[in-house]
């Protein structure tokens, strides 16, 4: 699929390096080079195996977009081989890192603007920042009272037990709404029992609450019920609270799912399940956190019963873009 570079300034020069493909490719064409970076080929011509040719590494480039989901601006943006098409996260695959979304690419748009082998920058970042915990139960002396790493996922748990449970990780660093920011979290509702007494919440929060994340006095949340495969958005700025709002498409228990919160307007927050929109019909309006310090959170409570829930979270980050759009 052709890469078409847009012109560039001397602010952004192009950096190319010279590659002998192991196929025949066109200029423009998208390709992975020996180091797992992306490239684009440049030139005017077709190569065929064994030339040399030249492979641009760095710049800003057109790139065909998968249509039916949503990239925001400044988002991970990955190359899916099978298709030739960008796409918002790896398909498990032969996909690979492209850089990072220069524009908002709407739903139904065939290109999108990528700043080629950029990353991107998380302000906030649950697995690599500072954070702390606080158990409430016993479900410490089985091993799962604190989050586990597993991997790159972090394992929530509430065990069996008939007692009041929490688990939590609240991040240590924050910053405040006007910065901007953009929530994406990843997560994988394993099991989240037969009862009803289970919550489960991870998003922007002042604090944490040892018994009930509702009790926040700020927060802006993915939320997830025990017995429920609904996904649910709320927020609570101390002026305007918004309930648990359903998203349109249910989850699946075991196989994950990335939710973006986007407050880059805080008078109307965007929320997009897997690159789609969702919840369009509800304004989410969290302009009242004014100086608020926020810190990630991910929290998961029940009150005294014996049901259970297991929740693993792959990704919890928040990027923020104070001086732009």
């Amino acid at each position: 699929m052709v890469a078409q570079a847009l012109p560039l300034n001397t602010a952004w020069p192009p950096v190319v390096e010279l590659v002998v493909p192991a196929a025949t490719y066109t200029s423009g064409q998208v390709i992975q080079l020996h180091d797992g970076r992306a490239g684009v080929v440049t030139g005017l011509r077709a190569c065929a195996t064994g030339d040399t040719i030249e492979v641009a590494v760095a710049g800003r480039y057109v790139i065909a977009k998968t249509t039916s989901v949503v990239i925001l601006r400044g988002g991970r943006v990955f190359w899916h081989p099978l298709t030739s098409l960008a796409h918002f996260a790896k398909q498990n695959d032969r996909d690979f890192y492209l850089g990072t979304a220069a524009n908002d690419a709407a739903s139904a748009d065939t290109t999108l603007v990528v700043d080629l082998n950029v990353r991107q920058w998380e302000t906030l970042d649950m697995t690599r920042d500072p954070g702390t915990t606080a158990t409430v139960g016993t479900a410490a002396a089985e091993g799962f009272g604190r989050p586990k790493r597993i991997g790159g996922s972090t394992k929530f748990l509430l065990t069996a037990t008939n007692e009041a449970q929490k688990v939590d990780i609240l991040g240590v660093e924050s910053i405040v709404a006007s910065g901007k920011p953009i929530i994406e979290v990843r997560v994988n509702n394993i099991t989240n029992g037969s009862g009803g007494s289970q919550d489960f919440n991870i998003g922007l929060a002042s604090g944490t609450n040892a018994t009930d994340a509702d009790s926040i006095t700020k927060y802006v949340f993915l939320h997830i019920d025990g017995n429920s495969l609904a996904t649910n958005i709320q927020s609570k700025d101390g002026t305007t609270t918004v309930a648990a709002t359903t998203l349109a498409s249910a989850l699946v228990a075991g196989t994950p799912f990335e939710v973006w919160i986007d407050c880059r307007d805080l008078t109307n927050v965007k929320v997009y399940k897997d690159g789609v929109r969702v919840a369009s019909g509800t304004t989410i309006d969290i302009s009242q956190m004014g100086s608020t310090a926020l810190s990630l959170l991910a929290h998961l409570e029940k009150t005294s019963s014996t049901d259970t829930f297991e929740i693993d979270v792959d990704r919890a980050i928040v990027r923020t873009m104070q001086q732009t759009a």
